[in-house]
């Protein structure tokens, strides 16, 4: 079981930026065997991702086994509490990484090059780029962007400019997020635990959440008003879901400010008016992505 632990199973719902392409490249409808093919690859592609970010995780709690010790949640690691085993766990972490690579390469060439792209930025990550505030969060956020190039990669879709910077600027706040969350429930040995956390402030970090998610709300809009997005879906209503964005995102700063949860993955899981603000958002994509479709408008659909 502590082995299952340092493989972080809670945090692979961070991959869920795998499936986005299903949705936002109209897969989950048309011919059965295309749909079956579409979501079995996106299936996949999510598991090669777990396997290659929990081969990361194991590798970084290694590293970091001496810092996470300062920490009160992340001092309970088996690793860090000395629970688990070195050598075990490096054997665990190269077993992830090649079978996550040899499935990948299987599934699509080129969606293992990207798997191997996000193990050596990640790599680079937890020996250097850690070590360098606000590069830290950016190589971060680089890597759920390669999450979701690589779930349109496995289906076969265009993947828009907008979107990708939106998935960007997205990650941005959630990471800024997760530093202030850092700061909040540490306070004074925030810097024993992580270095970067010296030349954060909490005035600094309220500023960086304001305009990476101000930025991720404006790129959503372009993407939705993007002529393509128009062509593709037949409409340009998806703009009529910014209310749901906007309270997903006041809704996670409010939280985090108030220094509720540890983090974003605590907040995804845990927070029910957060899972209900997204869910609601993800029924109103499909309602209009889908609705042209199966030959139906928004007026139709309200209607019923």
């Amino acid at each position: 079981m502590k082995y299952i632990s340092i493989m972080r199973p809670t945090h692979w719902s961070k991959n869920i930026f795998v499936f986005a392409a299903l949705l936002f490249g109209r897969k989950l409808i048309g011919p059965a065997p295309e749909v079956i093919h579409a979501v079995t690859s996106a299936f996949g592609a999510f598991i090669c991702f777990c396997l290659a970010s929990s081969s990361m995780y194991i590798v970084n709690d290694i590293l970091d086994r001496h810092s996470d010790s300062t920490h009160p949640e992340k001092s309970r690691r088996p690793i860090a509490s000395g629970e688990a085993s070195i050598g075990w766990a490096l054997l665990l972490a190269s077993i992830c990484a090649a079978v996550s690579i040899v499935g990948s390469f299987i599934l699509v060439e080129s969606f293992g090059k990207i798997i191997i792209a996000y193990l050596v930025i990640t790599s680079l990550y937890s020996l250097i780029l850690k070590r360098l505030m606000i590069v830290d969060v950016i190589v971060i956020s680089l890597g759920f962007v390669l999450r979701a190039i690589a779930g349109a990669v496995v289906v076969g879709v265009f993947v828009s400019s907008w979107l990708i910077i939106c998935t960007f600027a997205l990650c941005l706040f959630l990471g800024f997020g997760k530093r202030y969350s850092e700061i909040m429930l540490l306070s004074e040995n925030s810097v024993l635990f992580r270095k970067t956390l010296g030349g954060y402030t909490i005035e600094l970090l309220a500023h960086m959440l304001n305009v990476s998610s101000g930025l991720a709300v404006v790129c959503f809009l372009l993407y939705s008003r993007d002529v393509r997005t128009v062509e593709t879906f037949g409409t340009d209503n998806l703009v009529f879901t910014v209310p749901l964005v906007l309270y997903c995102i006041f809704r996670f700063s409010a939280l985090i400010q108030k220094g509720r949860y540890s983090g974003p993955v605590q907040i995804i899981l845990r927070d029910r008016a957060f899972q209900f603000g997204f869910v609601l958002w993800a029924l109103a994509c499909v309602a209009i992505i889908y609705a042209n479709k199966l030959g139906k408008s928004l007026s139709d659909i309200i209607a019923y």
